[in-house]
């Protein structure tokens, strides 16, 4: 099993997102996905697709394919949380707590 290189990135990517939430960019996809009229609604379908998209590349066994839909929907499933509310690091306590 290959090492973790940079679980950081989680970090550096929740705090982009935290920032365009608080400080909105016309050009930003993120911005634009969390300030959708929809609400959360456009936020979660896309995490229903991109969970779609994911399952479909691993099942078919393709390993690129499989790589970038998985951190699509990671992406995704970190805006879900902050459209939602919900701190990352509830998160991370709750995964914390599942390993004791």
């Amino acid at each position: 099993m290959k090492d973790i290189v940079d679980t950081a990135i989680i970090a550096e990517i929740w705090a982009v997102i935290e920032e365009r939430a608080k400080n909105p960019l016309q050009e930003s996809y993120t911005s634009n996905l969390l300030g959708d009229a929809k609400g959360i609604d456009k936020v979660l379908e896309k995490v229903g697709e991109e969970s779609t998209e994911f399952i479909i590349a691993a099942k078919n066994g393709v390993d690129v394919r499989t790589i970038q839909e998985a951190s699509d929907l990671i992406f995704h499933l970190l805006v879900a949380l902050r459209a939602a509310d919900i701190d990352l690091s509830d998160v991370m306590q709750e995964l914390k707590n599942r390993r004791k």
